[in-house]
């Protein structure tokens, strides 16, 4: 890694917390992207590079979503027992979904995780959400038909499952927003525990991953992106209870769709630089 690499990866790690402590996610739609281009400029195969991503991601979600769900918590928006039954189930769906996805082609890869992220901010945008004047519903079958599910879906693109989970909180189960991210960022704990297993049992003695490296995690990216984005996510949890709901939604559609369709490939084709 140049000094240039590890200077991205820092300031990654800056969004990455402050986005997960502000929208309830793991800041997966930011992390994954940068990464992949730095895999690939430290000449790592594109295959290889996108789980490589995927696995030290969910590495660097681990520690930030106990941090943002703290402050969270201290604000009073975490259902823990939600998050536990959600995470719980999500946990050992994503094991299942990161053993699938290592021996998928990585450009696929590439392409599903884009569509799921553009998937979803178009449905949040699209949808009109039920006016939801009482607490959701104490529901652990709901949850658990929800959340095993997801976890598959986190594991195979690797991601905590915040940037999915929050929609379906707020549409489905009738979470109010800030409860929802504050749930999710509860949830990322264990989804991105089951997820890890996966792509370091998977990624063992694999070709080509650059050292030191536990399967598909890659240790100098993690100590970079998990260094800034730890105390930035109690900064983004503290932001986000300043922000109205409305506000807080439009960020987090903005900056999926961004990312999704970067990964996707469509800016390039469109030859548009951003």
């Amino acid at each position: 890694m140049v000094l240039g690499h590890i200077i991205a990866l820092l300031v990654t790690g800056l969004g990455v917390g402050f986005a997960s402590g502000l929208l309830g996610i793991g800041g997966c739609f930011i992390m994954i992207p940068v990464q992949y281009w730095v895999y690939c400029a430290m000449g790592v195969e594109p295959g290889v590079a996108i789980k490589l991503a995927f696995g030290t991601n969910l590495f660097v979600v681990l520690p930030t979503a106990l941090s943002g769900s703290l402050g969270h918590h201290r604000k009073g928006a975490v259902w823990w027992k939600a998050a536990m039954v959600l995470g719980g189930c999500g946990l050992v769906g994503a094991v299942i979904g990161a053993t699938v996805a290592t021996h998928l082609p990585g450009g696929l890869l590439k392409v599903v995780f884009g569509i799921a992220i553009v998937a979803g901010a178009v449905r949040m945008l699209t949808a009109r959400p039920p006016k939801v004047e009482e607490e959701p519903k104490d529901s652990p079958l709901l949850w658990i038909l929800w959340g095993f599910p997801l976890g598959v879906v986190t594991g195979l693109i690797g991601i905590g499952g915040g940037v999915l989970m929050v929609p379906v909180m707020t549409l489905f189960l009738k979470f109010k927003i800030h409860r929802a991210v504050g749930t999710s960022t509860a949830m990322m704990i264990l989804t991105s525990i089951g997820g890890l297993i996966g792509y370091i049992v998977n990624g063992w003695g694999v070709p080509g991953i650059p050292s030191p490296n536990l399967g598909y995690v890659h240790i100098w990216s993690w100590l970079c992106l998990a260094s800034t984005s730890i105390g930035m996510a109690q900064v983004g949890a503290r932001v986000a209870h300043l922000l109205p709901g409305k506000q807080l939604k439009i960020i987090f559609i903005i900056v999926m769709l961004y990312m999704g369709l970067k990964m996707i490939g469509v800016f390039s084709w469109l030859h548009l630089p951003i």
